[in-house]
């Protein structure tokens, strides 16, 4: 099938970007990607005009109601011109040194993958220490050997062969702010309490304590988030809401209803 962006020239690589309302660093990414030879970017309903950005740099731009973080990607995945796969979100863009490192890539064996590092930055911050130290992506596989888990949120590529890492990194400009990084942390809660749902998981209320305070200790102490000050306990602190409401939301739904069987208690008047 011929594609009106999948043009001659660059590696036989589709780069695929899910969008919405991602016009920001859309632009970057898809110039540290040029050494593809498609572009593709599937956008869920953008308002602000990141369709049209991603036309004009070149991309080949689909449509597609958003189905789930997971369920996007592997859209996505399906809709490619070629086998071989780069996904990046919209707000990640390849350095020079990932860049120089895809270029050299032996492409011949099909079940090969590879892994990026992934530097994440708050604002124009760089987080180095806590939870995102030494995080690492696949992101660069062929689509006959492996794919994205279609999970609603924290989707992942699952292979067969454990990736290689390669050179370089991810630059990741995910959060706006330290609120921001609280606010996500809430809007995915739904999501993963959703996963553990359909896995049948039952979690006990007194664990969840313990469950927060591990993650926080884990992140802020273990990880040596301290390191980033204020931004390193905010990171803390969205560990222990990853760690506790999801499972709180889920035990709030497993709780028996009131039945409103038992009589109201009046006071006398005064």
């Amino acid at each position: 099938m011929t594609h009106p962006q999948a043009v001659s020239g660059g590696l036989p690589i589709s780069a695929v970007v899910i969008t919405r309302n991602a016009a920001k660093h859309l632009a970057a990414v898809l110039a540290a990607a040029d050494m593809c030879r498609e572009r593709l970017v599937l956008d869920s309903g953008s308002t602000d005009g990141s369709p049209e950005l991603a036309a004009a740099a070149g991309a080949r731009v689909e449509h597609q109601d958003f189905l789930g973080y997971g369920p996007q990607k592997c859209r996505a995945v399906e809709l490619a011109a070629h086998d071989w796969i780069l996904s990046l979100d919209a707000d990640e863009v390849l350095d020079d040194e990932a860049r120089t490192a895809i270029r050299g890539l032996d492409l011949s064996d099909p079940s090969a993958c590879w892994s990026i590092r992934r530097r994440t930055f708050i604002g124009s911050r760089e987080i180095r220490h806590g939870p995102w130290r030494d995080d690492r992506v696949l992101r660069l596989f062929n689509r006959k050997t492996a794919g994205f888990k279609p999970l609603p949120v924290h989707e992942e590529v699952l292979s067969a062969r454990r990736p290689v890492c390669l050179p370089g990194a991810i630059l990741h400009y995910s959060y706006e702010s330290c609120t921001d990084v609280i606010a996500r942390s809430l809007r995915y809660a739904p999501l993963k309490a959703g996963i553990m749902r359909h896995k049948g998981e039952r979690p006990l209320l007194l664990t969840l304590p313990f469950r927060g305070l591990a993650a926080f200790l884990k992140s802020f102490l273990l990880r040596a988030g301290w390191r980033d000050g204020a931004a390193g306990f905010i990171v803390a602190l969205s560990r222990v809401i990853d760690s506790t409401l999801p499972r709180g939301l889920l035990l709030f739904e497993q709780e028996p209803p009131d039945t409103g069987n038992e009589k109201p208690r009046h006071t006398a008047p005064p």
